[in-house]
Parts: structure tokens; sequence; C-alpha cells
């Protein structure tokens, strides 16, 4: 089963967020608040939740970083990050996928890859779609931004990225979520 063309979002829960069925990226919540030294990474507890949630929609977890549909042989993957300090941007790089395999991310990987992917605008728009969703760690992504003209230009939505989101967290429903233990 491809999640981002029969499913819709809300049998995946509040944890869960398709964030880009052109990319095929599910995101998975992280926590409301960030410090910029945050590890970036899937914990083992937001591993489990989506090896949960995925099962009841026929997927089965072959490998430790690896979900799999029995039928479709669609594969959802949970890249790991190689070293401390590592660059989100860089999460996907050693993780190559099928066509119609998808990427189980953090908000803050998720967003990294838009913003490699889409026009400054467009990227815009998406992470600030996802941070109504999902929070970001603005500050990590902000400290990992290269010197590439994308992420130069990034550079300047990040204080409005950081009012939505400030937004975002004190609204309802991300106000009373909390990280999955």
């Amino acid at each position: 089963m491809n999640i981002f063309e029969q499913t819709e979002p809300m049998k995946l829960g509040p944890y869960l967020y398709l964030a880009d069925a052109d990319l095929h990226l599910l995101s998975v919540f992280d926590d409301l608040k960030y410090d910029r030294s945050d590890a970036d990474m899937l914990s083992p507890a937001m591993r489990r939740h989506v090896v949960q949630r995925l099962e009841k929609l026929g997927y089965k977890q072959t490998s430790g970083t690896i979900v799999k549909h029995a039928q479709t042989g669609i594969c959802g993957l949970m890249p790991k990050f190689h070293a401390l300090g590592a660059s989100p941007f860089d999460i996907t790089r050693y993780a190559p996928k099928q066509p119609r395999d998808f990427y189980i991310l953090t908000p803050t990987q998720t967003a990294c890859q838009f913003i490699d992917a889409y026009s400054l605008e467009e990227a815009v728009d998406r992470v600030k779609a996802l941070i109504e969703k999902q929070p970001v760690n603005l500050l990590r992504l902000q400290d990992f931004l290269e010197h590439k003209s994308a992420h130069r230009e990034f550079l300047s939505a990040i204080g409005h990225l950081k009012y939505v989101q400030r937004i975002a967290v004190q609204s309802d429903p991300l106000r009373s979520m909390r990280a999955l233990r």
C-alpha cells in the first residue's frame, strides 16, 4: 500500500504526518521545544510508534530501519545518522530508496529535505505547513545551513518561521501534545 495515495492522514494519528507526497516523506512528531544542541534522530519511542501505526496498514518491520508492505513491497526507510553532530541535511544520503518507497524522518530532517528540493517560496510554505503539525528545531536547522544559494536565501525566512512556530505551539492541537516515550 502506498500511504501517500491511499491513506487519509487522520488514520495515521497526530504523531505522524504525510509531509510530502512528491518526495515521499513521512514525518514523526518529536517535541514542542528544542535546544539547538539536541540530537536530531528518531528516538526508540518514535520508531516504535511508527512501526505500530504502520503495522495496522499492512507494514511489517524487516530490520531496525525498514518497514515493508508485504503485498506491494513498498518500504518505509528510517535512516540513521552516522555521526554525532551530523547535518540533518545529509540524513538520506546513505539510505537510497526505490521510487515508491518513502523516508520516515524527524520534522527537522523533513524541513531540510524541503529546503534542498524546492524553491525558496515553496520551501518556506512547506516548512510553515509542517510547523503547524510538528515543530521543527529551527536553530539546529539554521546552524547547518550551508553556503549554497538556496540555503543562504532560506536563512532570511528563519525569523518569520520562529514566529509561526511560537504561535503554533501555543495553539491547539499542538500545545497539548507531548513527546513519545
